[in-house]
C-alpha cells in the first residue's frame, strides 16, 4: 500500500517530486551503507579486543625450556606459557617424598656398598681395614670438592628455573660440568705424588702403608667417573628428576658391590688383587654411573641443555656464583677430613685396632646418614626453587615435614647401634680385641644421631638461601673447635673409651649453633618472602 501512494503521488507532482523522492532514496540507501559499516566497524572491533585478550597459551607449541621448541617458546615471548614446575605446586609431604626417596634410596644403595666394601676387605685382615680407613681423609676430600661443586651447581639452577631464568640455567649446568673436570686433573695429580707420603704420616708400618699407598693412589688418580657421576646427579636431582638420580647412582654402587669380591678375591678367572681390586671395582662403578648419569641427562632432562662447546666457554660469573655457595660446602666437608685425619693419630697411638673400630664406625653409621643426606639433596633444590618463587608457605611446611622425618630415622639408628652393636661388628670378621673396642664406641657415638639429623636438615636452608657461610661455622665449631680438643683431652685420660664421648659433646654444641643460625634465617629471610610480580 505505501509503495502505490508514493507512486501515485509522484505521477501527480510532476519531476520536482521524482526528484524529491530520489534523493530520499538515496538518503535511505546511504544511512543503511552508514549502519552496516559502523556494525562491520563494531564487528572488527570485537575481533582485535579478542586477539588482544587471547591467552598467551593460545597457538603456543607445548615445550620445555631447554629442548629445541622450548627455546623457541622463550624466543617469541612464551616463557609465562609453560607449566610450572612440580616443586611449586604439588603438595608437600607428597613432593618431598618424591624428590627424597629416590636419592634416600639410592644412598642406601651407597651405604650399603660402604659397608660391603669394608666386609670384604676385612676378610683380607685387620691392617688391610686399617689401611682403608687411615686412606679415608684423603678420599673423603676428593669427594667433598666433587659434592661441594655439586652443591653450588644445584642451588644456582633450581633457583634460576624457580625465577624463569632458563639461560642462566644452561650456564650454570655446563659451567659446572667444566668445573668437574678441573677438579679430576687437581686430584689425578694429588693421587700420583702425594698418596705414599699421606699414608706414611699417620703409621710407620710398612704393611698397613702398602696396602694404603695402593688403594689411595687408584682410587685419585681415575677418579673421572666419581667426579661426573655427582655432576651429572646434581643435574638431575636440581630439575626434580630424583628418579634418575637414583638409578644413576643405584646402578653404580651395584656394580661395585658385584666387583668387589671377584676383583678382591680373583673369582671366576680375575686376578686376585686384594686392597686393589676393592679400588678398581670403586673406579668401574663410578665410570658405569657417570655414563648413564650423561644418558639421562641428555635424553630426559629437557630443563636443561648440555653442550660440550658451552662447557669449554666459562663464565667468571658463573663460576663465582656456583662457589659463592659450593666452597663453604666444600670446606665443610674438608673439615670432615681433617677431623678424621687427627681422630686417626689419637686413636692409633692406643692401637691400630682402636683405628679400625673408628673405620668401621663410620661405614655402619652411613645406614642411616645417607638417607639423611639424601633427604637434604632433594630438599636443597625444593627449597631453592620456592624462594626464587617467593613462596614461603611451602618453604616452612617443607623444612616442618622434614625435620620430623630426619629424626625419625636417627631414632632408629640410635636403638639399633645399642641393641645389637656385637652383631654389627662381627660382620667386619672383628677380633676379640675389636669387639672390645667396639661395642661401647658405637653405643655412645650413636647417642648424637637424632641431634645430627636435626641439624643436617636446618643446614639444607643455609645451602638453598645462599648462605652456607652459617654451615661452616657450624662444621668448624663441631669437628676442630670442639670434637678434635674433647678428644685430645679425653685420651690423656689413658682409655681410649672416653675418647668416643667427645662425638656427643660436639654434636651437642653443633645442634645449639645450627637452631640459632636456623632461627635468624627463618626471622630474616623465610618470614619476609614475598611473591615476585
Amino acid at each position: 500500500m505505501e509503495t502505490n501512494t508514493k507512486t501515485e503521488k509522484g505521477s501527480e507532482t510532476g519531476k520536482d517530486s521524482e526528484t524529491e523522492k530520489g534523493s530520499e532514496t538515496e538518503k535511505d540507501a546511504e544511512m543503511e551503507k552508514d549502519a552496516e559499516m559502523e556494525k562491520g566497524s563494531e564487528m572488527e572491533t570485537d575481533r582485535k579486543t579478542k586477539r588482544k585478550t587471547r591467552p598467551l597459551t593460545a597457538g603456543i607449541k607445548p615445550g620445555r625450556p631447554g629442548s629445541p621448541q622450548g627455546l623457541k617458546n622463550r624466543e617469541n615471548g612464551a616463557d609465562s606459557a609453560r607449566q610450572e614446575n612440580k616443586m611449586g605446586v604439588l603438595p608437600v609431604r607428597r613432593l618431598v617424598i618424591s624428590m627424597s626417596l629416590p636419592m634416600m634410596v639410592s644412598m642406601l644403595v651407597q651405604a650399603l656398598y660402604n659397608v660391603v666394601d669394608s666386609i670384604f676387605v676385612a676378610q683380607l685382615s685387620e691392617d688391610a681395614l686399617t689401611a682403608v680407613t687411615l686412606a679415608f681423609p684423603l678420599q673423603n676430600l676428593m669427594i667433598a670438592v666433587g659434592s661441594g661443586t655439586g652443591v653450588g651447581i644445584n642451588a644456582l639452577l633450581s633457583r634460576a628455573l624457580g625465577a624463569r631464568k632458563f639461560d642462566r640455567a644452561n650456564q650454570a649446568a655446563n659451567n659446572g660440568l667444566f668445573l668437574t673436570f678441573v677438579n679430576f686433573i687437581i686430584f689425578c695429580l694429588i693421587g700420583i705424588f702425594v698418596s705414599g707420603p699421606f699414608i706414611r704420616t699417620q703409621t710407620a708400618d710398612p704393611t698397613i702403608s702398602a696396602y694404603g699407598e695402593t688403594y689411595l693412589r687408584i682410587v685419585l688418580s681415575l677418579s673421572l667417573g666419581l667426579f661426573f657421576q655427582m655432576s651429572f646427579e646434581r643435574l638431575l636431582q636440581a630439575t626434580g628428576r630424583t628418579v634418575y638420580s637414583m638409578i644413576s647412582q643405584a646402578a653404580g654402587a651395584i656394580i661395585n658391590i658385584i666387583f668387589d669380591p671377584i676383583m678382591i678375591f680373583g673369582l671366576f678367572g680375575f686376578p686376585r688383587l686384594g686392597v686393589a681390586g676393592a679400588a678398581y671395582a670403586t673406579i668401574l662403578g663410578q665410570c658405569l654411573a657417570a655414563c648413564i648419569g650423561l644418558f639421562l641427562n641428555m635424553r630426559k632432562n629437557d630443563d636443561i641443555r648440555i653442550s660440550l662447546k658451552e662447557s669449554l666457554r666459562p663464565s667468571a660469573d658463573i663460576i663465582r656464583r656456583i662457589y659463592f655457595v659450593g666452597v663453604p660446602s666444600i670446606l665443610m666437608m674438608s673439615i670432615g677430613s681433617i677431623m678424621t685425619y687427627m681422630m686417626n693419630l689419637i686413636l692409633i697411638a692406643f692401637s691400630t685396632t682402636a683405628t679400625a673400630v673408628f673405620g668401621v664406625y663410620f661405614k655402619l653409621q652411613s645406614f642411616f646418614f645417607m638417607p639423611i643426606f639424601g633427604l637434604n639433596n632433594g630438599l636443597i633444590p625444593i627449597l631453592a626453587y620456592n624462594y626464587g618463587a617467593g613462596n614461603r608457605e611451602r618453604i616452612k611446611d617443607t623444612l616442618r615435614f622434614s625435620i620430623t622425618l630426619s629424626v625419625g630415622i636417627m631414632l632408629l639408628g640410635t636403638l639399633v647401634f645399642h641393641i645389637m652393636p656385637g652383631t654389627l661388628l662381627r660382620m667386619f670378621n672383628a677380633s676379640p680385641e675389636m669387639t672390645r673396642v667396639g661395642i661401647p664406641a658405637l653405643r655412645i657415638i650413636s647417642l648424637n644421631f637424632c641431634f645430627a639429623g636435626a641439624s643436617i636438615i636446618m643446614g639444607s636452608t643455609f645451602q638453598a638461601f645462599s648462605q652456607s657461610y652459617y654451615s661452616l661455622v657450624i662444621s668448624v665449631a663441631r669437628q676442630l673447635v670442639v670434637l678434635i680438643p674433647a678428644a685430645w683431652l679425653l685420651a690423656k685420660t689413658g682409655n681410649v673409651v672416653n675418647v668416643w664421648w667427645a662425638f656427643p659433646i660436639s654434636e651437642s654444641v653443633s645442634f645449639a649453633l645450627s637452631l640459632y643460625f636456623f632461627s635468624k634465617i627463618y626471622r630474616n629471610t623465610i618470614m619476609t618472602l614475598k611473591r615476585p610480580r
